[in-house]
């Protein structure tokens, strides 16, 4: 028996010295300049984005409305979706570039063009798909919505359960894409740095990934092999017979 626990042993480090864990990448290019904080970030819309437009007293010229009785939002589908060249189809205004503006700006367009018929148009303007997502070592590993256009790193991790047992966290990773370029941080929660360095501003689009442990994997074989103790004990068994 215990001979037949030393050959499982050995296949299994082997095992382990070959399996990956995708959160651990060597390749990476970081620019931990493009997460500093800025005050005047503000989201700039892209293809694919879902945005609705809400007029106020004028459900004919809004689409998704949040000014009426009856809210007509995503969930019903009442969204426009900015096409691949950037453009939506605006009710009575026809085609309008939206891509790379802030919502501010686009408002205030929508605004000068609605006095061809509105004296004084009341404009909502919300993007819908405005989302962060975290991977890994979380409790609920999810694409989390967001309404703002900043978003601490403690809060996205508070809303996906908070850590598991294996996160290790000493490595958080956080991807932000700008254009084609991706840009990598990587986040050593345990350490003494002010918190502004560690729980930073996270923007829409952002992927957060939290590693796992080295010895996550190795604790699971354990536990397969000797099912009926903790994956501590069994490791302790296993060293016990060298």
């Amino acid at each position: 028996m215990k001979t037949i626990l030393k050959f499982l042993l050995i296949i299994i480090l082997f095992a382990s010295c070959k399996s990956q864990n995708i959160y651990e990448s060597k390749v990476e290019t970081h620019d931990n300049s493009t997460f500093k904080y800025d005050a005047n970030y503000q989201y700039r819309i892209r293809k694919d984005d879902k945005i609705s437009i809400s007029v106020w007293g004028e459900d004919n010229l809004s689409v998704g409305s949040t000014y009426g009785i009856y809210n007509s939002n995503e969930v019903y589908g009442k969204w426009l979706m900015v096409d691949a060249y950037g453009n939506i189809e605006v009710p009575k205004i026809g085609t309008k570039n939206v891509l790379n503006k802030t919502v501010p700006e686009l408002k205030e367009e929508l605004k000068t063009d609605l006095k061809k018929w509105l004296v004084n148009p009341v404009l909502d303007i919300k993007v819908l798909n405005k989302e962060i997502t975290i991977l890994g070592e979380v409790k609920s590993p999810n694409s989390i919505k967001i309404d703002t256009d900043n978003v601490t790193l403690l809060q996205v991790i508070s809303k996906a359960g908070g850590f598991d047992s294996y996160a290790n966290i000493k490595s958080v990773k956080v991807l932000r894409q700008e254009g084609e370029n991706v840009h990598v941080t990587n986040l050593d929660l345990t350490t003494d740095a002010t918190i502004l360095t560690t729980n930073i501003m996270l923007h829409p689009g952002d992927v957060v990934i939290v590693p796992s442990k080295k010895n996550k994997e190795f604790d699971k074989r354990i536990s397969v092999i000797i099912p009926f103790t903790t994956a501590i004990s069994a490791a302790a068994i296993i060293i016990g017979l060298f």
